[in-house]
């Protein structure tokens, strides 16, 4: 009986140490995302980390501006919100050193309007909102010249501000907003060029209500975004094998119809 007690022993030991190292073995990510349609990408490969021992919180913002802070600051150990020229211009004028773990899908911009159902329709002098920020508002004045509705000065890209029109047949006002709010102000403008993931949560569906919309060949690659030597993190490098699995881009063509492009 003494010996047999000492085996139980012996192995309720090793169930414990198996267990704490099992304990042990278990990492954390977490990452920033905004709703839709990150959160819930972040949201589908969950699983996938878990099997792979990697638990994954996501933390969700409604703005463009907080999910970079808090990742600089440490309260987050990756962002999936922003596509490359936003994250770079941020990082510049907040002197932030992140840089980018890896991509994962385009999510076309286009323009929307509650007063027209197309581009002919647009009366002389109406209203256009448009992003209040550098980079999102350089590409919504693009979107407006390649549908032909006003001309920007030669070379400046997506640095292009509203001061760089030089061509405007219509007339056309603009009125700059927070990316975010400009789903609501679809009320009170003509038309508004909308972010596809603020579109989403406004219940648009951009291949059907969009008058005009980017083409699947936008460099506006939307990014895992983490702080500069980071990269090699297995947990992290872990998380961006994951997002790029054949299963993930399935699941972004299937639940997204074409409105958000996997780039992988």
């Amino acid at each position: 009986m003494k010996l047999t007690s000492a085996r139980v022993v012996t192995a309720v030991l090793l169930v414990l140490a198996l267990g704490a190292v099992a304990g042990a073995q278990q990492a954390t990510v977490t990452v920033g995302a905004t709703a839709v349609p990150h959160a819930e990408i972040l949201e589908f490969v969950k699983p996938y980390l878990a099997a792979e021992g990697i638990q994954l919180n996501i933390v969700e913002f409604s703005d463009y501006i907080q999910p970079n802070l808090a990742l600089a600051n440490g309260e987050l150990d990756a962002n999936y919100f922003q596509h490359i020229p936003y994250l770079e211009a941020f990082s510049a004028d907040h002197r932030l050193d992140l840089t980018v773990l890896i991509g994962v899908h385009i999510e076309p911009i286009g323009l929307y309007s509650n007063r027209i159902a197309s581009l002919d329709q647009l009366r002389n002098g109406a209203t256009i909102a448009i992003p209040n920020d550098a980079t999102n508002g350089g590409r919504a004045l693009l979107l407006l010249q390649e549908a032909g509705l006003i001309k920007l000065a030669d070379g400046v890209g997506i640095a292009a501000t509203v001061f760089d029109i030089v061509d405007n047949p219509r007339n056309v006002r603009f009125q700059e907003l927070e990316a975010a709010f400009l789903p609501r102000a679809l009320a009170d403008v003509d038309a508004a060029v909308i972010n596809t993931n603020y579109a989403f949560e406004a219940g648009l569906v951009p291949l059907r209500d969009a008058l005009v919309i980017e083409g699947a060949e936008s460099p506006y690659v939307n990014v895992v975004a983490v702080r500069t030597g980071d990269e090699t993190d297995d947990v992290l490098v872990k998380l961006a094998e994951v997002l790029t699995r054949p299963e993930v881009r399935d699941f972004i063509l299937e639940k997204y119809e074409g409105a958000v492009v996997p780039v992988f």
